[in-house]
Formats: C-alpha cells, sequence, structure tokens
C-alpha cells in the first residue's frame, strides 16, 4: 500500500496478517460480505458500502433493528457507510475509496457494475494497484450468466443435491445451509490472499473473476464426483460417496463414525460387540464395505441402538475410532471440544448489546484466533470513513442527509 494510502487507515493492528490492507466491499448477503468478514478477521480495514436500506443479509432472520444473525456473522469487524449508487455525488464517493483501496469486492449481476461506471477496467485504469474481485453466480458469459441467482441454484446445477440423495427415496436433496455461498467466499478469501502476495512482487492488482458454480464443482470433485475422475479407460464405478454416509442412531441420540483404516474398522466392531464383523469377505476392506453398504448399515444400526451416546463414544475414541455424538445446534455450545478450544465467542455488538459469533478458524504464529469485532448499523462509519477521504464537513452533510432522512 501506498503510504498516502495508509493515513487514512484505523490503527491498524500489526500483529493481523493484514494490517495495512484497506479491502472496499461492495457485495451483498453472503458470499461476498463473508470473504470479506474472513480478510477483517485477519486485520484488513474493510469498509462495506450499502443501499441506504442496507444489504438485504439486515432483514434475513431473526434481527435486532437493522442487524440480523446472518448479518452480524458476515458483516463483522467492518466500517459501513450507506450511498445510493443512483446519485453521481455518491458515485464519486465509491471512486474516491477504490482509489484508496488494496482490494474491491462486488457481487452484483455481471454488467452492472460497469453500467454504474465501476467495471473493472475503469477502476483498475484510475489503481493499478487495485486487486478487483467479481463473485457471480455462472460466471460472466454463458446461457445461464444473466439470471438471479441463490444458493439452492447453485446446489442444483453443481451435482451436489444429487450427491446428497434422500437415505429413503433417493431423491436429490439441498442442504440446510447456504453451502455454495459459503465456500464461495472461502475460495475468494484465499484468491485475494495469493494476488496480494503476486502484487508484491509486480507491483500490480489484478481482477479475480469466481463463479458459485466452478467454486461448488471443485468443491464437489474429489469425492462426490470421483466416478466422473477417468477418462480414459475408466475403471468400475464405486457406489456414490455420500450414500455410505449416515449417522447411527442410539438409544438416547446419534453417532457419526468414519473407519476407512483396517484397525479403526475393527475397533468400531469391537465396541460394538460383533467383532466377527470385521473378518466378514463382505465387509473386510474399505471398497468392499462401500459396495455392501445396504448390509452393513442395517447391522450397525441395530448394534448402535443398544449403547448410550455418549458411553459408546467414550469407548470407541479410546479404541482409537474415528467418531463424535450428533449434537443439535444448542449442544454444540456445551461441546467440550468446542468449550476447550474457544471456537464460539461472546462480543459485545453496540447497543443490540452481547452477541455470540464463531472465531476465525486459522491460528498464526501459535497464538490464538483474533477475536471478532462488532458488525456496523447501517452506515454507522459514514462521517468516519468521509473525514478519511478529506472532504469537508459541509460536504459530508450533504453526502450523509439522504441516510440521517431514511433513519428518522
Amino acid at each position: 500500500m501506498d503510504a498516502n494510502q495508509n493515513e487514512t487507515l484505523t490503527n491498524p493492528d500489526p500483529s493481523k496478517p493484514l494490517a495495512g490492507i484497506r479491502v472496499l466491499d461492495l457485495s451483498a448477503v453472503i458470499s461476498g460480505p463473508m470473504a470479506c468478514a474472513l480478510l477483517a478477521d485477519q486485520g484488513a480495514d474493510v469498509i462495506k458500502v450499502e443501499p441506504l436500506a442496507g444489504d438485504q443479509s439486515r432483514r434475513i432472520g431473526p434481527s435486532k433493528g437493522d442487524l440480523s444473525a446472518l448479518a452480524i456473522s458476515v458483516n463483522r469487524g467492518k466500517r459501513s457507510i450507506a450511498l445510493d449508487l443512483k446519485r453521481k455525488d455518491h458515485l464519486d464517493v465509491v471512486h474516491d475509496l477504490a482509489q484508496r483501496a488494496d482490494v474491491l469486492v462486488q457481487n452484483f449481476r455481471p454488467g452492472a457494475m460497469e453500467r454504474l461506471g465501476l467495471g473493472a477496467e475503469a477502476l483498475c485504469k484510475a489503481n493499478p494497484r487495485l486487486v478487483y474481485v467479481s463473485i457471480s453466480g455462472f460466471g460472466a458469459a454463458g446461457p445461464y450468466a444473466g439470471g438471479r441467482v441463490y444458493d439452492a441454484v447453485i446446489q442444483a446445477v453443481s451435482g451436489m443435491a444429487a450427491s446428497h440423495p434422500n437415505q429413503t427415496t433417493g431423491a436429490p436433496t439441498l442442504l440446510a445451509t447456504t453451502i455454495c455461498d459459503k465456500l464461495s467466499a472461502l475460495t475468494a478469501a484465499q484468491a485475494i490472499c495469493a494476488a496480494l502476495y503476486a502484487r508484491e512482487r509486480s507491483g500490480r492488482g489484478t481482477t479475480i473473476d469466481l463463479s458459485m458454480l466452478d467454486a461448488a464443482l471443485a468443491f464437489q470433485w474429489p469425492d462426490a464426483m470421483n466416478n466422473l475422475t477417468f477418462v480414459t479407460d475408466p475403471p468400475a464405478k464405486f457406489p456414490e460417496f455420500g450414500i455410505s454416509q449416515r449417522p447411527y442412531k442410539t438409544a438416547n441420540g446419534y453417532v457419526a463414525a468414519m473407519t476407512p483404516q483396517p484397525d479403526e474398522f475393527t475397533n468400531f466392531c469391537k465396541g460394538l460387540g460383533r467383532p466377527d464383523l470385521a473378518t466378514d469377505p463382505r465387509f473386510a476392506t474399505a471398497n468392499a464395505r462401500r459396495h455392501n453398504m445396504t448390509e452393513l448399515v442395517p447391522l450397525i444400526e441395530s448394534l448402535a441402538g443398544t449403547h448410550d451416546t455418549d458411553e459408546l463414544v467414550a469407548a470407541l475414541r479410546e479404541a482409537g475410532v474415528p467418531i463424535g455424538r450428533v449434537n443439535d445446534r444448542h449442544e454444540v455450545l456445551t461441546d467440550p471440544q468446542v468449550l476447550h478450544s474457544g471456537s464460539v465467542v461472546e462480543i459485545e455488538n453496540g447497543d443490540v448489546g452481547i452477541v455470540r459469533i464463531a472465531k476465525a478458524a486459522a491460528h498464526f504464529g501459535g497464538q490464538p484466533a483474533p477475536m471478532p469485532t462488532a458488525a456496523p448499523r447501517i452506515g454507522a462509519h459514514g462521517r468516519e470513513v468521509l473525514q478519511g477521504l478529506g472532504y469537508s464537513e459541509s460536504r459530508i452533510d450533504q453526502l450523509l442527509a439522504p441516510l440521517l432522512t431514511t433513519s428518522a
């Protein structure tokens, strides 16, 4: 970052790996905002530009005023300025912010940013060090490119829904989480860090185009699509990976186990009281078990059903079996490992009070993961951001007037 850009950053924490990096977040809902939240966790100064009514995520799920649970999670650690991109003077603000940014993230539909005069060509010409990130559903071109896209659509088209069939009917199933949005966010955050590293060597930024469909396919391929990997003389197909994945009902709950190694399956069978299953030719190897899951699963289910959940998990874990109890959502908060790791924390979030949020997963230098910080109300940092651009107080008042009117 150039020295004159550094002057307007808000007290970067030098202990965080992205200290001194400024991110301009023009994205909405989950994929882009979550990517930017991960960068904020790692020390980047993230400025969220949102409409006067706020990002749509503020209106999804349980909420207090303009802060929903979703918005708190994906906008943590950011500063917010509310702008009307239909107004030229507000567009000018975005141009000024982009001039001083290291990274810009947007997930408008293809062509929308260009129509606003905020396309990659124009902004990267004005700021050659800018890393300009575009996240879309299907990419910038192609038969589906112009349509509206949400997570369920990508789950369908990518084969993800088909990879999780209903265990009884075989019908495709949509996962009850916005998995494609979130894995797109993770992919984007990694690509941004790679681009920033490349910029250190070249001195120039770049553009990053990322489609949710491509991210979902890359996520699917190692296991769910492994029967499609070989093109030349393909070997015989295996039962699909997901078919063998299921929790087992115990006397008072559920457990999940995976036992691909011989000793793991042997100890699993011993712990269930049927050591003979480990030497049964139908189940003696991982591949044999995959081919004979319709016979094996009922046997395991009948055995697991006679055991107490916690006792079974403790005994099998002691024997080296990869196993865990299936927690419901509230039980996650009191899980011994979650508590030990401090994975879920409580923080003050302004007038909303205390909120609960998951910490960043990555630890740097043997230090604890940084604590997340509060998510902003709509436009909460508008004056601060505009002051950082060197605007006069009268101009700032003029620019903020629409938000003040909307809030009133």
